[in-house]
Order: structure tokens, then sequence, then C-alpha cells
């Protein structure tokens, strides 16, 4: 078990001596520290789990000493707890104000003062217990994707490989006969662009570095993912865009939009299942959602009406080689679109459609400003 240490800050020496006697005798560690300077040097050396902080000290008082540890990100999470001779309302909520979590009044109570710090001491405590839940689930989840990210490599990967082993066998046996070695060596070529593509998107999904940005007409943008998505699935499918914002200027990365959006029209393609080509309508509509927060996100909704999001994988479509030929969530399409979108600040998200079909929704902000700093 950890022993808790406390910094007890305080001008008059025998408040100093009387708070670390009794909480010395708690089992307690404490350093001590006479005036501000101190204090804060202190701190920089050996980070305490709680500071008692006297708050009228000469040179440096105490809501100077708080307010330079609140604006020092190293030092802000560590609470503080005032000794104050202050009884006022006023003069309380200016220490609250600070960042201070709670405050003792002159003369002490040692009674009060320790039931005050053990209070404390448990919520640190179960902060650090949070922390760490937080950190082993965090590892638990990034073990159990990469180990459907491998199972689902090598499922998908032995299956292609088969296909090709299997073509190849045809190519042998009908060596002589160019129309067939012609079909089977097309069907050889397309299995290893499926496998150069699975491990395309990998790479994609280990990016961790800040993409640079160029503006962009956003019609166009969208017209270079439909044009990609019908040359790279070879699809020449209805596929109508409901422009309603006119000419807008969007900072993005071509390649990673373009991606995400021939991605996410692939879904909407294959919901419709068997359908005949021309009645899988998807239709794209585009809108400005103001957030309080995030700032303006431009919205751009792909639109189909196939089969929906069965229950069985609705809380699953982006995990890796989550697969279903009757809907959305095919392969890791939907994976690498919301890792990619993330790492440009947006997102991804998904729902049923009224009527039927689905609505994916993809989010980009416009403004840069309140771009996320990490990447998922």
């Amino acid at each position: 078990m950890t022993v808790p240490k406390i910094l007890v800050v305080d001008d008059q020496p025998i408040n100093v001596q009387l708070l670390k006697r009794k909480l010395e005798r708690e089992g307690i560690k404490v350093t001590t520290a006479t005036n501000g300077l101190e204090a804060l040097s202190s701190v920089r050396w050996d980070r305490p789990d709680l500071i008692l902080l006297d708050v009228m000290m000469p040179d440096m008082d105490g809501i100077e000493v708080c307010q330079r540890l609140q604006a020092d990100e190293a030092t802000k999470s560590i609470p503080v707890i005032f000794i104050t001779a202050r009884t006022s309302k006023e003069g309380k909520i200016e220490g609250l104000g600070v960042g201070a979590v709670d405050y003792i009044t002159k003369p002490i109570d040692l009674d009060e003062t320790m039931a005050r710090v053990q209070t404390q001491l448990r919520f640190v405590s179960a902060n650090r217990e949070l922390i760490d839940l937080q950190r082993r689930l965090s590892e638990a989840r990034r073990a159990a994707t990469i180990g459907a990210v491998t199972q689902g490599i090598a499922h998908n990967l032995n299956n292609l490989l088969g296909v090709v082993i299997g073509y190849l066998d045809l190519v042998k046996a009908y060596y002589d006969k160019p129309e067939l070695v012609k079909k089977n060596a097309a069907c050889v070529e397309e299995a290893v662009l499926r496998i150069v593509s699975i491990i395309k998107q990998l790479s994609t999904l280990v990016v961790k570095t800040r993409l640079p940005l160029i503006a962009g007409d956003l019609s166009q943008l969208i017209e270079s993912g439909v044009q990609r998505f019908r040359t790279e699935y070879r699809i020449d499918g209805p596929v109508t865009f409901e422009n309603t914002l006119g000419t807008l200027a969007i900072d993005t990365h071509y390649e990673v939009f373009e991606e995400v959006l021939s991605k996410v029209l692939i879904n909407a393609w294959e919901a419709y299942g068997d359908a005949p080509t021309s009645q899988r309508p998807i239709t794209i509509r585009t809108e400005i959602v103001e957030k309080p927060e995030e700032g303006r996100q431009l919205f751009v909704k792909v639109e189909d009406q196939g089969r929906g999001i069965e229950a069985d994988i609705r809380d699953h479509v982006f995990e890796p080689f989550v697969s279903s030929k009757q809907t959305v969530g095919v392969g890791m399409g939907l994976t690498v679109a919301r890792h990619a979108l993330r790492n440009l600040g947006g997102d991804v998200s998904l729902a049923d459609r009224p009527g039927g079909g689905t609505i994916v929704t993809l989010m980009h902000p416009l403004d840069r400003k309140n771009r996320r700093s990490t990447v998922e």
C-alpha cells in the first residue's frame, strides 16, 4: 500500500509542527515549507498527494501559489486545502475560485483537519484507481482489437490465397487454351489486388502523425470520391449528390477524404445484397452543423435504401472485419474510414434511415482551431 504524501506550507513554525505531528501519527509522510517559493520548489522535486497551504504568507501568498500550481499541467491535479484566518464568505469563495478543493480556518482544529485530509486522500486514491482502470481497459481493448484484426487478416488472406492457388491450378491445367488462361489469370490478379488492398488498409490504421491539409472545393472532393468508388470497385451505379451548400472550401487531406468516401459508398452499395444495379440508389447530402465546443462541422451524409443495420452487428460495425453481405460493416472499410477521419479531427457515425436503409454521416471540422489533438 502506498503511503500518502502531504506538503504542509505555513510561515508559522508552530502550525507546521502541529500539523506535521498529527499527520505523521496517522501514517502519512509529511514534507514542509515556510513560504511560497519553497513550496513550489518542493512540489517540483517531490510531488505530494495533497497540499495544506496557508493563505496569508509574506512575499507570495497562498492564492498566488495555488494559481501557479493550477497553471502548470504537471501540478494542476494536486488537491490544495487552504489554511486561512478569513471567515468571510468572500474570502472562502476567493480560495475555492483559484482551484482549492477545501479550506480550514484558524485556529486549527486538528481533528477537523484530519477528517478533511482523509476525505481528500480518499478522492486521490479513487482517482488513481480510476486512472489505472482506464489504462487497463485501454490495454484490454487494444489487445482485443489486435486479436480481432489478426484473426480477420488470417481468415481473409487464407481465403484469398486459396483463390489464387485454385486459379493458378486452372491456368496450369488449361495452359493450352489461351482464353481460359486469360480468364483465370484475371481472377488471380483480382485476388492479389484484394490482398494488396488489405495491406494498404492496415497501413492507414497505424498512422500517428498529423496529415498535411490543403484547401479544396467540397463538390470536387465528393465527385472525386465517387469516381474513386466507381473505379476501384468497378461499379457504375447511381449515386446522387444533393449539394445545398454551393461552393464551399474545406481544409482537408485529399487522399484521405476520397478514400473515406469511397469506402462508405461501397458499404452502401453492398447493403442492397443481390439487388440489380439500377435498384441500388445512393444519395449524398451535405449540411453544416454548429457544435458549441467544436465549432462548425461539415456533415456529409451517405444514404442507402438497403436492408439496414442488422441487430447482431449494430454495436460492432466499426470493428475490424465485421462482415455481413446483407448490410454495412463489411471487412475493414468502416474501421479505416472512422480512423482516417478521426485523424483529421472528424468522425463517422451510423444510423437507421427513416423508411429503411442506412445513413452514414462523415463529420469533418470546418474550424481548424477546434481540431482534435489526439488520434484514436
